[in-house]
């Protein structure tokens, strides 16, 4: 590394110290902070490299490269084709480092695909921090990690499998999106297939593949053009984007007549507004947002998640806020009202308690209970009012992600928010039906980001999506545009219409072709009105789900193993 560019460090890394001065003021004075992560985050990754580095400058940059080429192909930015080429710049570090032998390439190679994982991370999900600096942090430094596991992986068995060098890296990569999916510690918000949310109209054919068909198809193209086999990389771009194209002009919607639905955003700051605003205060602008819409033909009233609460399950309908809330659907005979409560269960006597189970003392009492983020419905006359935990929990904010082993990291998890006990979560999903019999999945939130998840509720008998959401907590960045659009995806997958509410946000209507309708601004207070089809049509991906994963998964196990044996026997 040239001094010059090691000298640049200095201003960089005063730029960061700058930057989080700022961010610890702003916060001091209760306001938010916007992009500055974005900012902080730059700087001080590029002032660490550039004063301890003493790599290739030419690996260096092009690992950057790829870095911004897979950033620049994320929603909110409309460069999703960069994809296509993103990861042939690390592909070229790979090889020259391969070529250039030594001892220590595997760590070479990890290096620079560190590298470009982290700045793709910082790049697309610097807002994070913005709900909690650390989880921001973490979240950034880890998921790079875990990103550099496979591709290294993919170093290290090309040298036992020359031939199959590049169905190593699509079996390794696809591998490590679907297990990211499913443990604990799932962050997946990455997974390449997502990056054509900012266009369905690509990707029509993920109602056969889901997202990992998407990762699958990035992958492919570019190993072809790195192998220079521009004609058979022109087929694999070409034939699923017209397939998909053909598919989605040619699409009708399926299901019943449509229903007409109205959905609020009652527009609450998350962090220094929401939850200091007394409730009955926000029911008042609650029920007038839907006053101003609901019609005699309205079916369903959607309010976003955690609209209301702590409440405990079995007052539902008798304390304040609900019971007010009951009063207005009593008012309207015709319409069922879905929203997201905050919501505990005190355990009596002799019930069993549950893996949640938290404690609190009351007049000199143990009490035990469990605290969930839910879901429920209120209709005129009701009596009972069905509940749905959220059980897809964002690791560290909602759940202590395997408690059982890494107990030592409860400091971290408190100071995140968390608990260590987490909120509580169902086996399976749970619909609501309501008045006219209609099945709706209440989705809460980051549940919406799982696809082959997501499919538990129309396997359940969910006709159209509600999601509730609240996306104010990383002010008005790319993130809340981003969830938004992975909702199309779900949509697209299930062909099933979505209501969606955010509390700020994007609230919005989608249809089954993944199409955004009506959507609303950010710090917007605003309720819309729209129609969806409720539809019982079961796709190929909702029966089978994540098939591509398990075929990588089986097909990586296999490659790993025989490379593992060669490398024993010393067989090259």
């Amino acid at each position: 590394m040239p001094k010059k560019l090691r000298l640049l460090s200095i201003p960089l890394l005063l730029m960061a110290a700058f930057l989080a001065w700022r961010m610890y003021a702003l916060d001091r004075q209760e306001l938010l902070w916007g992009h500055l992560p974005l900012y902080f985050f730059a700087a001080a990754w590029a002032g660490l490299v550039l004063a301890t580095s003493r790599k290739n400058v030419r690996w260096l940059g092009l690992s950057t490269v790829s870095g911004v080429l897979l950033a620049a192909g994320f929603p909110p930015l409309p460069f999703t084709f960069l994809l296509f080429i993103a990861w042939i710049p690390l592909l070229m570090v790979e090889s020259e480092i391969t070529a250039a032998g030594g001892p220590r390439t595997g760590r070479a190679v990890f290096k620079y695909a560190y590298h470009s994982f982290i700045v793709w991370n910082i790049l697309t999900t610097f807002w994070l921090a913005n709900a909690s600096f650390l989880a921001g942090v973490f979240s950034i430094a880890a998921n790079a990690l875990l990103m550099s596991l496979p591709f290294a992986l993919f170093h290290w068995s090309r040298k036992y499998l020359p031939r199959l060098s590049y169905l190593l890296l699509i079996a390794f990569w696809l591998t490590f999106e679907y297990l990211h999916l499913r443990w604990e510690l799932s962050w997946p918000w990455l997974t390449l297939g997502n990056a054509f949310s900012e266009f369905p109209s690509w990707v029509q054919w993920y109602e056969f593949t889901g997202v990992l068909g998407g990762s699958l198809w990035i992958l492919l193209v570019n190993i072809l053009l790195w192998k220079r086999r521009f004609s058979a990389a022109g087929a694999a771009l070409a034939v699923p984007l017209i397939a998909s194209l053909a598919i989605y002009y040619t699409y009708k919607e399926a299901g019943s007549d449509p229903i007409e639905v109205v959905v609020v955003q009652p527009n609450y700051e998350s962090h220094y507004e929401k939850f200091e605003t007394p409730e009955l205060e926000q029911l008042s602008r609650f029920i007038a947002l839907a006053d101003s819409t609901v019609t005699a033909d309205t079916r369903y009233v959607i309010f976003p998640e955690t609209s209301f609460g702590p409440i405990r399950d079995e007052e539902i309908g008798s304390e304040s806020v609900t019971r007010r809330i009951q009063a207005w659907t009593d008012q309207h005979p015709g319409l069922t009202l879905i929203t997201g409560l905050t919501l505990f269960h005190v355990f009596e006597g002799e019930e069993a308690h549950s893996p949640y189970v938290r404690e609190f003392e009351r007049k000199g009492e143990v009490m035990y209970y469990e605290a969930f983020n839910g879901a429920t419905q209120f209709e005129a006359g009701a009596k009972e009012y069905p509940i749905y935990k959220k059980s897809k929990l964002v690791p560290g904010a909602e759940s202590f992600p395997y408690s059982r082993f890494v107990f030592f990291l409860k400091p971290i998890v408190d100071k995140l928010g968390g608990s260590a006990a987490g909120l509580a979560t169902q086996p399976k999903r749970t619909v609501l039906q309501g008045l006219h019999g209609h099945r709706v999945a209440p989705i809460i939130c980051y549940e919406s980001v799982f696809g082959e998840y997501h499919t538990g509720y129309i396997r359940a008998g969910a006709q159209f999506g509600a999601i509730i959401t609240n996306d104010g907590w990383w002010d008005n960045t790319a993130g809340h545009r981003q969830h938004l659009r992975l909702a199309s995806l779900r949509a697209i997958e299930t062909r099933r219409d979505i209501a969606r509410s955010a509390n700020t946000g994007i609230s919005a209507f989608i249809n089954q072709r993944g199409d955004i309708l009506q959507p609303t601004k950010y710090e917007e207070a605003r309720a819309i009105r729209g129609t969806v089809r409720p539809n019982d049509r079961i796709t190929f991906y909702v029966r089978w789900g994540d098939l591509i994963g398990r075929i990588a998964l089986f097909l990586a196990l296999v490659l790993f193993l025989n490379a593992g044996v060669k490398m024993v026997t010393g067989e090259q």
